[in-house]
């Protein structure tokens, strides 16, 4: 469905500063990560055939695709179908595991790799969306882009999470991360991009360390 608001407009001066967070954290970011992206790179290609880094078409902004990188945690070639079923499940209020801590994520996927497993749990797969922030299609902070064909489960009122760049790192992923349902999930990145300001971005940021350092949700 496409955003009420997808017309070209001017940036304002909150967006002129958030863009300018983005571009510094991502480059002070990047440099002493380069040692990591390294190692991560290598441990995959050991792991299982296939490239490294994948590309997925995921939703931007005003419901603009693009394409978002990130270290590939599944087999080559994995079946998409199994998601797919995931994501269904999850709307029609099914969960998808018995962990308490993810109840809505697919703890027993076998189209993930053993370095993959480590790569969720420690966030590190999303390492190369600072990459999409650098190119303006992502922020540090705020919803997670959406796959394509999650928005068939939308409501109307869902796509006002898209008046602003999808981010790395978000309210849901402080507050919730997999122990909840998609649609409060919705619930929390409508209210993060009805809201937003710079210094919810630095709260968000700075919690976003102990919340992965915790480990909660992450599978």
């Amino acid at each position: 469905m496409p955003s009420h608001d997808a017309t070209r407009r001017k940036a304002t001066p909150r967006e002129f500063g958030k863009r300018a967070l983005d571009v510094a954290i991502s480059v002070i970011a990047i440099v002493p990560l380069a040692l990591v992206f390294i190692v991560v790179w290598i441990a995959i290609h050991l792991d299982s055939p296939g490239p490294a880094v994948f590309r997925q078409r995921r939703i931007g902004r005003d419901e603009k695709p693009f394409d978002c990188f990130k270290f590939r945690t599944l087999h080559h070639n994995a079946d998409e179908n199994v998601h797919r079923e995931a994501i269904r499940r999850a709307w029609a209020k099914e969960l998808l595991s018995n962990d308490p801590a993810a109840p809505y994520k697919l703890t027993d996927d076998p189209r993930v790799t053993r370095v993959g497993r480590w790569l969720r749990r420690t966030s590190l797969d999303e390492l190369p969306q600072f990459l999409n922030v650098l190119r303006g299609e992502m922020s540090i902070v705020g919803p997670r882009p959406a796959i394509p064909y999650e928005l068939e489960y939308f409501r109307d009122w869902h796509h006002k999470r898209h008046i602003v760049k999808p981010g790395i790192t978000g309210l849901c992923q402080v507050r919730g991360r997999g122990r909840v349902s998609p649609e409060v999930m919705l619930e929390m990145d409508v209210e993060y991009a009805m809201n937003w300001t710079l210094l919810t971005d630095l709260k968000l940021i700075a919690l976003t360390f102990p919340a992965v350092l915790r480990g909660h949700g992450a599978r």
